[in-house]
């Protein structure tokens, strides 16, 4: 099985092919296996060119770097306090989904229309707009997720989207832009929207 770093690089592949990230925008992280560290992508990394120099090893208590030459990721702390809030999770993938951010920003929520939508994103939850890179934008999103909720939208900004592992939290946030595209289209329909029964835990 592929270690982590080899599936954060097959998902930065995977997110651009799939439009939800523009230029260098985004980034990726995930636990290394003792639980103290992740691996996140360094400052201005293009998601669909990245190797294993592309990352640095960091310790989630205090931010130190532990390994790796590049700076790490500039939203390096939204990434932390998210592991901090929430132990069970061991990848986080911060991505810019344009309409996912521009139905937050019209003040439509995105409604889980498919039993996909539903199964994988559960809850979306939303972050007010907070200067990117702070620690107010960080603890925020740490906030938003404590009690389990997996998907966050960051106002005018981009997502922030957890699992317990790389490929899980990857297909949440790819359903988490086909849930705001089904929610467009169906508001451009003349709605209402329509939402799946949530599935049994």
């Amino acid at each position: 099985m592929p270690d982590v770093v080899e599936q954060l690089i097959a998902v930065g592949r995977k997110v651009v092919a799939a439009g939800l990230v523009i230029g260098s925008g985004g980034n990726l992280s995930a636990r290394s296996p003792d639980g103290a560290a992740c691996w996140i992508t360094g400052a201005g990394t293009w998601l669909d060119e990245l190797d294993r120099a592309a990352f640095s090893l960091v310790r989630i208590a205090d931010g130190g770097v532990v390994s790796g030459s590049p700076e790490p990721s500039t939203e390096a702390l939204l990434h932390l306090r998210s592991y901090q809030a929430r132990p069970d999770v061991n990848a986080v993938i911060h991505l810019h989904p344009q309409l996912s951010v521009l139905l937050d920003a019209m003040g439509q929520r995105i409604r889980l229309v498919t039993t996909d939508h539903a199964f994988y994103v559960r809850d979306v939850g939303r972050v007010p707009w907070f200067p990117p890179g702070t620690e107010d934008l960080a603890r925020a999103a740490a906030a938003a997720v404590v009690d389990g909720c997996n998907c966050v939208i960051l106002a005018h900004h981009g997502c922030s989207v957890l699992a317990d592992s790389v490929e899980l939290a990857h297909k949440r946030v790819v359903n988490l832009e086909e849930a705001a595209r089904a929610t467009c289209a169906a508001l451009l329909l003349g709605g209402p929207v329509p939402e799946c029964p949530q599935p049994a835990t």
